[in-house]
């Protein structure tokens, strides 16, 4: 078990040949005992994590710097110990005890040497979705004794601006920034960009202090952020939440859109079930690396022990399952895609999906009462209940998707429960000289 362990680290990281060959150890040494109990026990011990326990409603956002949606590590001024890209994975940061590279403990994250020079540590990113940001986790997960003390964040949109030329690309461990690096960066002057989160201390990563959460209100499209840290450490993880902001302006309402992917402004304001994958990853880039980057509920307790199908072969159950967008832009739908790659056990029998048009006002209000069935909005059938299939691509155009008019929010029902992958919803805005009023609403 443990060599399974051993030989998965090493192909999932980014270690050189030469710094796997010096992390190989043998299953009689004190290291591998150790690697051992750490993975026994952390097993052993991991419970089930509600996804929006004891955290800040913003996280409910798309995280618009993540790596799977295009986010990207355009400079960092030292990353002896681990570099800075790790910052940008989309899951969650590990440990393991035993693993060392040339230059020092092993971390998944971004982790500095010891600063012995005047300055202090910073990097930047460049978002994979432009947009507004709702707020940050600066997670330190791991990083104990030697988290970075203190960080602040700065935003800037660069939209239009000549950007120099900044290449940080292959394993960076042990390497930091060149001069000609730094006269590079210093030509979008990030010292002086807005700072949208003060100075701040941060709390060690233990689990129950490692997320560092701040809500931030600035009402203006972002494209690169700068992270500073005082004066050097680590940090595991960067989570920028908010929401895609697209120039509506130039899109014609003869242009067919996706107006629910997040790179379009979509974003996920309200759910029933997120056990095993956030309905928000339905609208990510691309189609799904796996189940992992899907939507995925807990299996419903009050399925009958016994299962029967109606005519038309959809299973007869009481309960069903929901998530609920509100659109990049409100427009007419009229070709949708229910993706459910990668889930073959798992998928949902059927599904449909309905519509409304909501103000922001109102949006709050069913957001408060937590899209409350008796007090919800006036859903219209968008998509009569369709049979699914496990691990395929089913597309409606046509008679089958409902005309109902113009939408700014929708509902996608599953039952009884399961996955999916991919959600898209191709249409026409109702006017390219409007803007949409929800884009900096806030959850």
């Amino acid at each position: 078990m443990c060599t399974l362990l051993c030989s998965t680290f090493l192909v999932n990281t980014q270690l050189s040949t030469t710094r796997k060959k010096r992390f190989l150890f043998s299953q009689s040494s004190r290291a591998y005992k150790s690697f051992l109990k750490h993975f026994t026990l952390r097993m052993a011990n991991r419970s089930a994590v509600k996804l929006n326990s004891g955290q800040p409603d913003f996280v409910q956002f798309n995280n618009l710097a993540c790596e799977t949606a295009g986010g990207k590590m355009i400079f960092a001024t030292d990353e002896w110990f681990a570099p800075a890209r790790n910052l940008l994975k989309r899951g969650p940061a590990e440990f393991l005890p035993s693993a060392f590279t040339e230059f020092g403990k092993w971390m998944d994250g971004w982790e500095t040497r010891r600063k012995r020079i005047p300055g202090h540590d910073w990097c930047i990113v460049q978002l994979g979705v432009p947009g507004v940001i709702h707020g940050f986790d600066v997670d330190t997960s791991f990083f104990t004794g030697n988290y970075a003390p203190s960080i602040s964040i700065q935003a800037a949109c660069l939209d239009g601006l000549p950007l120099p030329s900044l290449v940080f690309e292959g394993d960076r461990t042990g390497m930091a920034a060149s001069e000609s690096q730094f006269e590079a960066v210093a030509q979008l002057h990030s010292a002086s960009w807005e700072e949208i989160v003060p100075v701040t201390m941060l709390r060690p990563g233990y689990s129950d202090s490692c997320h560092n959460f701040f809500s931030v209100t600035y009402p203006h499209r972002v494209t690169h952020i700068r992270l500073n840290m005082y004066p050097d450490g680590g940090i595991a993880r960067l989570r920028v939440y908010g929401v895609g902001q697209r120039n509506w302006s130039s899109v014609s309402s003869q242009e067919e859109m996706d107006l629910v992917t997040l790179v379009n402004g979509g974003v996920c304001v309200g759910y029933s079930d997120a056990h095993f994958g956030h309905p928000r990853n339905m609208i990510g880039l691309g189609r799904a690396d796996s189940m992992a980057d899907g939507w995925e509920t807990a299996r419903r307790l009050d399925r009958p022990k016994v299962l029967k199908m109606d005519e038309k072969g959809i299973l007869q159950v009481p309960g069903f399952e929901w998530a609920i967008f509100r659109l990049g832009h409100p427009g007419v739908i009229s070709r949708i895609e229910i993706d459910t790659n990668h889930f073959k056990g798992n998928f949902p029998d059927w599904c449909k999906i309905e519509a409304c048009s909501l103000t922001p006002e109102e949006e709050q209000t069913y957001i408060r009462r937590k899209w409350s069935s008796d007090k919800g909005p006036t859903w219209k059938m968008l998509l009569l209940p369709q049979k699914l299939k496990p691990h395929y691509r089913h597309f409606y155009s046509g008679e089958c998707v409902l005309q109902c008019g113009s939408a700014s929010h929708v509902r996608l029902v599953i039952a009884p429960d399961g996955g999916v992958s991919r959600l898209r919803l191709w249409g026409h805005i109702i006017s390219s000289n409007s803007t949409n009023p929800h884009q900096i609403s806030k959850l």
